[in-house]
């Protein structure tokens, strides 16, 4: 009886190894992402950028993050505040090539062959640091957190605050510095 029961044990342990070891482990999902490498990567990019890019500006942010926010019209309201909901217009492109990838302005992703039949061209509405439906890239929640109430701002986000390595985007290859041309229209 005891060795019988030594089997079986002995028996769901190997099984368990086996299982445990299977090579499509879904929790597998390769090397960890190099959140420092990345940062230290698209910072030496920005950089470049910044020092040949014509852009209008009353003051730039450098957010300790690496977001980068060009403040091209203050806005007079307050600066939001985590949960507060808020309202904006954007053009996404990429900092590469200055290809625009995503917008909520109807005549602008009619001109860069984005615009999609029955899609909501309205105002874009997210919540700040939502965990919700409503959850945008970190990098929105960074660069809108240091803006007024009807700023008009450029966001230059590294890929480590954007889409990371996310191959999802055929339009955002992976480790993408990003650029957002936002308009802060308000918030609740």
């Amino acid at each position: 009886m005891i060795l019988q029961r030594a089997s079986i044990f002995f028996f769901l342990v190997l099984s368990i190894a086996f299982v445990s070891c299977d090579a499509k482990n879904p929790y597998d999902t390769g090397p960890a992402y190099d959140v420092e490498g990345h940062l230290a990567t698209d910072s030496l990019l920005i950089v470049d950028y910044l020092a040949t890019a014509e852009i209008d500006s009353l003051y730039r942010i450098y957010d300790p993050s690496g977001v980068v926010i060009i403040v091209q019209e203050e806005g007079v309201g307050s600066r939001p505040k985590s949960g507060n909901a808020i309202y904006t217009n954007y053009i996404g492109s990429l900092m590469s090539d200055g290809s625009v990838f995503d917008t909520n302005i109807e005549q602008v992703a009619r001109d860069n062959d984005l615009y999609v039949e029955g899609s909501d061209y309205d105002i874009l509405r997210f919540g700040l640091f939502s965990t919700g439906s409503d959850r945008v890239i970190d990098g929105w929640n960074i660069g809108f957190s240091r803006l007024r109430s009807g700023s008009k701002a450029q966001l230059i986000i590294p890929s480590t605050w954007g889409y990371r390595d996310a191959s999802n985007n055929s339009r955002i290859p992976p480790n993408s510095v990003l650029i957002f041309e936002v308009e802060f229209k308000g918030m609740d």
